[in-house]
């Protein structure tokens, strides 16, 4: 290792005589350092294992401990690649710091022998009329008290040669040796190895009067640098085992929590497959990613349970509603096909009658398809609707339903963002429940108001005999017909008035009403573009 020096100031011997040392020396070594950014990515890849929907329970619990195994090697191999990152980068860290701290301790050397340098051009600048320089030199080495280690030569002119005791390595050494000889055009310092042992080495020549007259050498031996490096060496290697062991062991358990939540969800997922529709996670006691992906899961499976157990309460439902229809006309047309000899009269009876339970079974049907269409995401089709003009149409269509004492309160100036076939349908559903429970002498009142700045409501209200707060939340189920006058009607009117406002993203309210009869309200949110000029 060479290192060119400079910014030692010259030495003149004697009075009159121009005598100098070149001690250009550089007193300091700097280690470029670059980014080293360590980035390798790594795909993780695994076999999708899902239980298809055809397998058996048997091949499921088979699958089971293999799952079990594959998840224990993912978080082993993750936690290998990570050892081996973490390692090159800890390794990578250490290098850098050994040699950085080699680096410092050659050129504090160096710096050392810079100083003796200055210290020798200092001596020897001011040389007496008799004084020579070796005499010089050789006074300068007694009363100078060099560092441990450090040895020096000064080669003269005329073969002259001053050195301390035990320099004699460097006056046999071949390349010091011939810079002694022939003493170099510049200063220099390097490390380098003589006699077994590596020094830390400066050599300059001796100038008087613009020629070379001589050569300054010294050495310091970089033993204790070794003895020094090799503990920085260890120390730094024990932490870095010490962090490498700590970070891929809670990485690994870190890998191993995860994949336990996940391979719940996985067992969780195989049990729903084979029908066990009640098994949740649970909560997982933490509100990181993982807790909120089983919160996630478990949410899914509510809906999911929810949306099975809807679905097969409407099938039950619907195959009573269907039965009783389908009997009736099966029976009249057995007696009709077992008899032959029906009048006119009679067989015209059988036929309206038929038709009739035939035209309840498709009103039936409709209705069950327009419920079944409102989970599906494009039920609604929004439009801007004019309340005013909505409601004026509702009371004029409604006084042709049924003589009743019709009413209409001040509507609110307000645009809505809604569908308005599946609006209207809703109303009019009220309309006819209204009815229904009323009489001719009976009062019905359409009403629209708006509610905390931000809910449309659209009320029904009727003097009839209203519903009793128990049964309230059982008149908007499927099929609910509590407290109904006759056999007319399906039970599925405030069951759709409900989904039509829910799609809406709004509620359906059952009370009293002011007329001392019953007040349906279905309930919207003002929003979606939404308008209000005034009431």
């Amino acid at each position: 290792m060479t290192r060119s020096t400079g910014g030692h100031p010259s030495m003149a011997v004697g009075d009159t005589s121009d005598l100098t040392v070149d001690a250009d020396i550089g007193t300091g070594a700097a280690v470029d350092g670059a980014d080293n950014p360590f980035a390798e990515g790594s795909r993780t890849s695994s076999d999708d294992r899902r239980a298809g929907p055809h397998d058996s329970l048997e091949r499921a619990a088979r699958r089971r401990p293999s799952s079990r195994r594959h998840r224990a090697g993912t978080a082993l191999r993750l936690a290998a690649f990570h050892a081996i990152v973490l390692s090159i980068v800890l390794g990578v860290v250490v290098a850098a710091l050994v040699h950085q701290f080699s680096m410092s301790y050659e050129a504090l050397a160096a710096n050392d022998l810079g100083v003796e340098l200055r210290a020798f051009g200092a001596a020897t600048a001011h040389l007496g009329a008799n004084e020579s320089l070796a005499a010089a030199s050789v006074k300068y080495l007694r009363a100078r008290s060099l560092p441990a280690g450090t040895e020096l030569v000064i080669a003269l002119p005329g073969s002259q040669m001053v050195a301390t005791p035990g320099a004699d390595l460097l006056r046999t050494d071949a390349q010091t040796a011939g810079w002694l000889e022939h003493p170099p055009r510049t200063s220099l310092a390097r490390t380098m190895l003589i006699g077994g042992h590596d020094v830390e080495l400066l050599v300059a020549p001796i100038t008087s009067q613009g020629r070379t007259v001589g050569t300054w050498l010294a050495t310091t031996d970089l033993s204790p640098l070794r003895a020094q490096r090799a503990r920085v060496l260890a120390l730094s290697l024990a932490e870095a085992t010490v962090a490498l062991l700590a970070g891929v062991m809670s990485s690994y358990f870190l890998l191993r929590r995860l994949l336990r939540t996940v391979g719940r969800i996985t067992k969780t997922a195989e049990e729903i497959g084979g029908g066990e529709l009640a098994h949740r996670l649970g909560d997982q006691g933490t509100d990181d990613e993982v807790g909120q992906l089983a919160t996630t899961f478990d949410g899914m499976l509510d809906r999911v349970d929810s949306v099975l157990t809807a679905q097969r309460r409407l099938l039950s439902d619907v195959s009573h509603q269907l039965r009783t229809p389908m009997t009736v006309a099966r029976g009249h047309l057995e007696v009709l096909q077992r008899t032959g000899g029906l009048g006119d009269r009679e067989a015209d009876a059988t036929v309206a009658l038929v038709l009739d339970e035939l035209d309840h079974m498709r009103a039936l049907v409709e209705r069950l398809l327009l419920l079944g269409r409102a989970m599906e995401p494009d039920f609604l089709i929004r439009q801007p609707i004019d309340v005013r003009s909505f409601m004026a149409d509702l009371f004029d269509a409604a006084q042709i339903i049924a003589p009743r004492l019709w009413s209409l309160a001040p509507v609110p100036d307000v645009v809505l963002q809604a569908d308005p076939e599946k609006l209207r349908g809703a109303m009019l559903n009220l309309v006819d429940n209204a009815v229904h429970a009323t009489t001719a002498d009976d009062a019905i009142e359409f009403a629209a108001s708006i509610e905390h700045q931000d809910r449309l409501v659209l009320s029904l209200e009727d003097s009839g005999p209203g519903i009793p707060p128990a049964q309230r939340e059982a008149v908007l189920a499927r099929f609910a017909r509590p407290g109904a006058r006759g056999e007319d009607g399906s039970g599925l009117g405030l069951a759709i008035v409900k989904a039509v406002a829910e799609a809406h993203g709004g509620v359906v309210e059952v009370g009293d009403s002011g007329l001392g009869g019953a007040r349906v309200a279905i309930v919207l949110p003002l929003g979606g573009g939404s308008t209000q000029d005034g009431s």
